[in-house]
């Protein structure tokens, strides 16, 4: 135990909510910053800018991080570093809005490995759910609206790791300070990011202003905020709840897409969107909807 005092649920998720309204906002703006920098550049700056001022800020409490929370920061670390890489380069080749839609896929693959790595099945409606949001997705990415290319490709697969990172989040935010979580998962996402500099790209900087204030706000308010309040409020609550919050994350992106840079999905790609996000919800409220229904029969 980490001896922490609990807190109320709805506290909790008043916070996790608020973090779908902050990461509803990177869409936009890192399709701004990969105009000045490189991909692996960019998350390794963002990161090792978010490691420092985190070390700053909690500097007391990371010198007691032990061996087991190192281990479990570094897992996280690394499927954190992987998601977040692939849905910056996936940013390179397809709209901020269906990058936002597909990364929210990542709250119906959490049950599927829920099952896997915590042996809880999904439920009927998870299922539904399923079904529902891979109808949604060929609508969104369907050729009569905009064809599924190699960067909605690259940010499925960053669903699926974001997926796993929710789970394990869930297990080890039980057990170590969140403090020490965090730090770690920024610190080595920032090295990573650097080591693979070299290996998979030209690496390319324009130090403009414009490129500052973004990177300001992206190391501050969606990763330092909003990852550390993610890891110590998120413990609070449960899945099925957290996942509904966070599928909030897709419409503030499409939000923030219209207004700011006046990009639109088409006709189909909104139909998409709805059929989506009603996935989301009858997958994640499925324990609601069919006790209802038990109640009512009976």
């Amino acid at each position: 135990m980490n001896g922490f005092q609990p807190i109320s649920r709805t506290r909790a998720e008043s916070y996790l909510l608020s973090l779908t309204l902050i990461w509803g906002s990177t869409f936009v703006l890192t399709k701004f910053i990969l105009e000045d920098a490189s991909p692996f550049v960019y998350v390794a700056i963002r990161f090792f800018t978010a490691s420092i001022l985190f070390a700053a800020l909690f500097f007391r409490r990371l010198r007691t991080i032990s061996r087991e929370g190192m281990r479990s920061g570094l897992v996280l670390g690394v499927l954190l570093f992987a998601g977040f890489v692939l849905q910056t380069v996936g940013l390179k080749f397809t709209t901020a809005s269906k990058s936002a839609f597909v990364t929210g896929l990542m709250v119906v693959f959490t049950p599927i490995f829920q099952l896997t790595i915590e042996r809880k099945a999904p439920k009927i409606g998870n299922m539904i759910g399923v079904v529902l949001v891979a109808v949604g997705l060929y609508l969104l990415t369907s050729p009569e609206g905009s064809e599924f290319n190699i960067g909605d490709a690259l940010t499925l697969i960053c669903a699926v790791l974001f997926s796993i990172y929710t789970v394990y989040l869930g297990i080890y935010g039980r057990h170590h300070d969140p403090a020490h979580l965090t730090f770690i998962q920024f610190a080595s996402t920032a090295l990573l990011a650097a080591i693979s500099i070299p290996l998979f790209e030209t690496a390319r900087i324009n130090l403009t202003s414009h490129f500052l204030m973004n990177l300001a706000y992206l190391a501050v308010m969606p990763t330092v905020v909003a990852l550390y309040v993610m890891a110590k409020y998120q413990k609070y609550t449960t899945p099925t709840r957290s996942a509904i919050i966070y599928s909030m994350e897709p419409p503030f992106a499409a939000m923030f897409a219209f207004f700011i840079i006046g990009e639109q999905i088409g006709l189909l790609g909104i139909i998409g969107g709805i059929v989506i996000l009603s996935g989301l919800i009858i997958s994640e409220l499925s324990d609601v909807l069919f006790s209802l229904r038990k109640n009512e029969i009976r």
